[in-house]
Formats: C-alpha cells, structure tokens, sequence
C-alpha cells in the first residue's frame, strides 16, 4: 500500500545569507508567535484558549541556531500567511532549507532488528 508523501517543512534559519546572526535575538518567537492562530481546524477561542504555537509554525533552536519550522500545509490552509513567512525570510536575506519531518528515534527502531 503506498503512503501519501509526508509534508516538506521550510526551515527559516537565524543566520542571514552573509553568515550573520539574526537580530533581534527573539525573532524566531515572534514570528511563529505571528502566525500561532493558524491552525489545522482554525483558531481556538472562548474559555479553553491558551497562548501557544500553531503545529503549522513552530520556533526550534537546531545545532544551536534560532530556527522557525513551517510546514507547508500552512499554504494550503492560508496562502497569504506562507507568503508572509516566506517574504519575511526573504527580506531579511535569511537561510532557508527545505525537508521532509521524518519520525523520531524511538518510531524509527520499533521496526527495525
């Protein structure tokens, strides 16, 4: 049986192309922060809501440099938020690289050995 692709992930790095250090140093909070009511099902309100990330764009810090990982299912759900964080790692002349998630350690092993 074949599986649907997984969805690529954009990672929006906190060096520019020049080899420098993003500034200010909590960027990567603020944008993921920017685009936490983008969500699979659509924003949370009333009593329940909470401040928190969307799944869709989350801040990670990745061999110790500030990341923002944006799955590109967030294109599908809103294009002109993906145009936002993509326009924005362009205007900053940030690093980005494109991958797909793959399941952690503990996922992989079970089905090996």
């Amino acid at each position: 049986m074949s599986q649907a692709p997984k969805p690529r992930e954009v990672f929006i790095q906190g060096v520019t192309l020049a080899g420098q250090t993003f500034r200010p140093s909590d960027w990567a909070e603020r944008l993921a922060g920017a685009m936490s009511c983008f969500r699979p099902g659509g924003a949370r309100g009333g009593i329940g809501a909470y401040i928190g990330y969307s799944p869709l764009c989350v801040p990670r810090v990745i061999n110790g440099i500030k990341c923002v990982i944006v799955n590109e299912e967030l294109k599908k759900l809103e294009p002109m938020a993906w145009d936002f964080v993509m326009n924005f790692a362009r205007d900053n002349e940030l690093q980005v690289a494109e991958a797909c998630l793959l399941p952690d350690a503990s996922v992989r092993s079970k089905g090996e050995g």
